[in-house]
């Protein structure tokens, strides 16, 4: 009981060590027996068949003393007289181990037999191998025919013997297998044993560490949803589980004093966010009204006048395709002025304007486009192209000796559709395009002959539509090398509040 107690109240680590020692010592000990116990039997098989092994060895041993003899007797030759010197040898050594007790076992008997025939064979293979070499013809001839004799007799013996012999190990091996076969069950009962009973150790250990670790999971999923009325969970080992239950405990009560603070002073801040934001909205809905409200009655009463003192020079055709893309131009300002429009659209708006300077100062603007029509369909704010082409007419190209052209493109860079107003006019000082780029939105780039959205106004609008600072570049080399103008319009569209 008390050992039962010290192992609960141990940290995790000592449990899962203690565990794993215990179940490997078991695995060891059985396998330890397995392995002692085969070890056993397969030494007692070697045992059973050396007898059979050393019998046949005698065997193919006789046969080479027989044949190397005879083959000296025929040829005379030293290596034969070699070879049956060296098996003599290999018999006699073989033969010598064998019984030589007078004993009432047959088997031994047969052993005492085959050793006092192979030392008369020995003997008679001897004199018959000296009889050779003594060139006495009469008597190596007989004493081959006796030793082949007496070579059969031991081989018939070694035989005999062998088949008992081979008969007693086969009884012997049927019992080895049936002890073997019970040495099997017999492990395979304790492995069983052992399995289960490590099973039920990992389960109580597991338990004692699962257990409060999926209560602790409960009440900690209770309170994650704001249920702080949950019961405190008790406390019942001083392993890590147990610190962490008691640090839980203390966590849930910390809460219930002060969840209601916390939960004034989220929606305090969340007010002031949901005010916030509409301030910002406010003020950005104020900003783009003050921006589209920018329109300069110079510019009409010029384009009007223009196009009176055409009616009167020409005919009605040429006047009255004037005043169409004049009707055209301002009605675009009047209706757009309060939505967001296609580049489509706002490229339309510039073809009429630059037709409209064209027939004002006699063809003078030079104007050519290059357009990516997959990007025609994108949506941008109104009135965005046409002051920027304003602002190469008037400050560009106006005033300059040289033909002046100027050339819209729409093209594809990366994740952004680029709209881009190049000039070969007079250029722009690094000092002004810092002053545009940075003074903000202002009405004082509005000239006379302007319909009211400067540079500034464009730059804003844009910022104030995409929610991006990046959008608006203007480029120039320096005096007389013109200027040129770019807007990075984003492909996924504006932001969304």
């Amino acid at each position: 009981m008390k050992l039962i107690e010290t192992f609960r109240s141990s940290s995790i680590r000592v449990k899962l060590i203690s565990l794993f020692i215990l179940t490997s010592t078991l695995i060891f000990l059985v396998n330890l027996y397995v392995y002692i116990n085969l070890n056993a039997i397969i030494n007692h098989v070697d045992e059973i068949y050396a007898g059979n092994v050393v019998l046949t060895e005698m065997e193919e041993t006789l046969e080479g003393v027989q044949s190397a003899m005879g083959e000296y007797l025929k040829t005379k030759n030293t290596d034969a007289l070699e070879s049956y010197y060296k098996n003599v040898q290999d018999f006699s050594n073989q033969t010598s181990v064998l019984n030589e007790r007078i004993t009432n076992n047959e088997e031994k008997i047969m052993e005492k037999t085959i050793r006092n025939l192979a030392d008369s064979y020995l003997t008679m293979t001897n004199e018959t191998v000296q009889a050779k070499r003594g060139r006495n013809i009469e008597k190596y001839v007989s004493g081959y025919e006796n030793a082949g004799r007496m070579f059969r007799y031991i081989n018939t013996y070694i035989y005999s013997l062998n088949n008992e012999q081979f008969k007693d190990s086969s009884v012997n091996y049927n019992a080895l297998l049936a002890s073997l076969r019970m040495s099997e069950y017999f492990s395979l009962s304790i492995l069983i044993l052992i399995a289960l009973f490590n099973a039920f150790l990992v389960l109580l250990v597991t338990r004692s560490i699962t257990n409060p670790l999926m209560e602790l999971s409960k009440r900690a999923d209770s309170v994650a949803k704001g249920e702080l009325d949950v019961e405190l969970i008790p406390v019942q080992s001083n392993d890590e589980i147990g610190v962490l239950t008691g640090a839980f405990n203390k966590m849930v009560i910390s809460l219930r004093e002060y969840i209601d603070q916390i939960r004034i002073r989220m929606e305090l801040e969340n007010a002031m966010k949901e005010r916030e934001l509409m301030m910002t909205t406010h003020l950005k809905d104020a900003q783009l009204k003050y921006l589209q409200a920018q329109i300069n009655p110079h510019f009409l009463f010029n384009t009007l006048n223009a196009g009176a003192q055409l009616a009167m020079m020409e005919g009605a055709d040429r006047t009255n395709k004037y005043i169409q893309n004049m009707a055209d131009f301002f009605r675009y300002n009047v209706k757009k002025n309060n939505e967001q429009v296609t580049i489509a659209q706002e490229i339309e708006l510039v073809d009429s304007y630059i037709y409209i300077l064209n027939v004002r100062f006699s063809g003078d603007i030079h104007f050519e486009k290059e357009l990516d029509e997959e990007l025609l369909d994108l949506n941008v704010p109104s009135m965005i192209i046409q002051p920027v082409v304003e602002n190469s007419v008037n400050y560009g190209i106006r005033n300059i000796d040289r033909e002046g052209h100027i050339k819209l493109s729409l093209y594809k860079d990366g994740e952004s559709a680029c709209i881009c107003v190049e000039d070969n006019g007079v250029g722009i000082s690094r000092e002004m395009i810092e002053k545009i780029m940075t003074r903000g939105i202002s009405t004082s780039d509005v000239s006379a002959d302007s319909n009211g959205v400067g540079l500034s106004n464009v730059i804003g609008r844009l910022k104030l539509f995409f929610d991006r600072d990046d959008i608006f570049t203007i480029e120039s080399e320096g005096e007389d090398l013109g200027t040129k103008v770019t807007m990075r319009i984003p492909l996924d569209g504006p932001q969304k509040a």
